[in-house]
């Protein structure tokens, strides 16, 4: 089977940085190719090359499809080539119906106006094509989850006869079950012809769906291999340039003190305040401790976490005690005065400030310690932050640099620099590592190691099974709003099955 795509020795400059440095990409005919790498590595860059979002000429190299060299001068021109990108944050229009979006700019008009009896018939197809259930073409997309989301957006590629379908990160935010249907369609496309170019931090989802994978680094290309050739030890040593052998680090498991009490923690929809979303939560925190928040999508997990910093839009109420002391928290700016720090699940809009640099992004929380009189001491302020970026390893060209010119892993340390510059007692981490490479990953979890080494007690959310099993100490399970069990996770005997079965229900099943 001949190459669809090629991309030859593919250069690309940003002021002062090589971002691709003759990059090639071979992608076969029908074939599902994993394109993988660290935050950073270049990418995004490559396949903004290919998606016409970077034109010809403000880059070196050339692109052939079936042998033909096409030159992109926009977007449109690639897609008129059968290529469609499918992003990580969804081009979606969430108070439009599932109709709407997927005919945008792309209507059916008859003879009296806009054919809707059509569109809607031609969108129950691709609803039942891609087994996108409980759902109509009426329904807004506001209204399902992000996993028929992220189906909905590969119908759109479809409808515009796409031959190439690249994802990147398409089950970042997806459960277990959403992306086992994720990889049936991607499957069922591979059967009718589609070619797919899969980018992933998850390698067990490579292994699974991928025909091949190619790895760049730092903007080179390291290697192409058959899937079937490789496991997942030598495309992580390729993807970071050394071997990790133990992705969790060892802990000591040796807590203090109880630092933080909830009990009967109630958290109301704010769309229906009669509805509780977290029911009747109680549990403890101890001193340099690691307690994981396990539990499907929906659990009520974040919506519990954001209530306790004081930051959840909808009514919540129960009894919370900090070093023996009952406190009330109706705000973020309560917590961070009582010695909370949140580190969000959502990045992009809740974490970074993107008009900033990343001094401003890391000091921001604790701007009053730094002021004189009437203004700020930056000397103080620039000393602060650099010895918090330094010792997270945060790597950046400098502190003026806007913090949406660092990778992923790298803007994750940056916001973590920021809750550590407040000196928290109590550390709340929504999915420390989505959308993060193995590297950094392994790195945000030595400094979990080295934070709660210190005396600093962690609160972790995760829908990462294995990280809930690697880095907590202890691990409660949310079911429908419920905590329905605890596990000692310090014998390490605990199971991925036995989290799924409470987290799915199972005792109330075998009841």
């Amino acid at each position: 089977m001949g190459n669809l795509l090629e991309m030859r020795n593919i250069i690309k400059d940003f002021p002062g940085v090589r971002a691709l440095d003759h990059v090639t990409l071979e992608v076969k005919e029908n074939e599902i190719h994993a394109l993988c790498g660290e935050n950073g590595a270049g990418k995004s860059t490559l396949i903004n090359i290919l998606s016409g979002v970077y034109p010809y000429k403000t880059y070196e190299g050339e692109i052939f499809i079936n042998g033909e060299k096409r030159e992109f001068l926009h977007i449109k021109n690639s897609e008129e080539a059968g290529i469609a990108v499918i992003h990580q944050e969804l081009a979606l229009f969430e108070e439009l119906n599932i109709t709407e979006n997927l005919f945008m700019n792309n209507q059916k008009v008859g003879r009296f106006g806009i054919d809707w009896a059509y569109m809607y018939k031609e969108t129950e197809k691709w609803l039942e094509r891609l087994k996108i259930r409980d759902c109509t073409p009426k329904t807004l997309i506001r209204n399902i989850g992000v996993g028929k989301q992220q189906l909905i957006e590969i119908a759109k590629a479809m409808r515009k006869n796409a031959r190439i379908l690249i994802l990147d990160e398409p089950s970042a935010a997806l459960t277990d079950s959403e992306i086992d249907i994720l990889m049936e369609n991607l499957a069922e496309l591979k059967a009718h012809g589609v070619t797919c170019i899969y980018i992933s931090h998850k390698l067990d989802e490579i292994e699974r769906i991928a025909d091949s994978v190619t790895v760049i680094r730092d903007g080179k290309n390291i290697d192409t291999k058959r899937v079937e050739d490789v496991d997942e030890a030598a495309i992580i040593q390729m993807m970071v340039g050394r071997e990790i052998n133990d992705m969790y680090p060892e802990r000591n498991h040796q807590t203090g003190e109880e630092i933080l009490e909830v009990s009967g923690f109630q958290v109301y929809s704010p769309e229906m305040p009669e509805k509780a979303i977290v029911k009747d939560a109680s549990f403890n925190l101890k001193k340099g401790e690691i307690l994981g928040l396990s539990g499907l999508m929906g659990a009520g997990r974040t919506e519990l976490v954001m209530s306790l910093f004081g930051g959840f839009p909808g009514k919540y109420h129960g009894k919370v005690k900090l070093d023996g002391k009952e406190v009330s928290i109706r705000s973020p700016i309560d917590a961070l005065k009582l010695g909370f720090a949140f580190l969000s699940e959502d990045r992009k809009s809740l974490g970074i400030i993107p008009t900033m640099d990343v001094k401003s992004n890391v000091s921001i929380a604790c701007l009053r310690d730094f002021v004189n009189f009437i203004q700020i001491n930056e000397s103080k302020e620039i000393y602060s932050v650099k010895e918090f970026v330094k010792k997270l390893n945060v790597k950046t060209t400098s502190l003026e640099t806007n913090i949406q010119n660092l990778s992923g892993g790298n803007q994750q340390k940056a916001i973590l620099a920021r809750n550590l510059l407040v000196n928290p007692k109590v550390l709340i981490i929504d999915e420390p590592t989505r959308g993060i490479d193995v590297g950094a990953k392994n790195e945000i979890y030595v400094l979990m190691n080295e934070l709660t080494a210190s005396g600093i007690s962690i609160l972790m959310v995760s829908s990462e099974l294995p990280e809930i099993l690697g880095m907590s100490d202890r691990i409660l399970v949310l079911c429908e709003g419920e905590i329905v069990k605890e596990f000692d996770n310090r014998g390490k005997d605990i199971s991925q099955e036995d989290i799924m079965f409470w987290a799915a229900g199972g005792n109330k099943v075998e009841k």
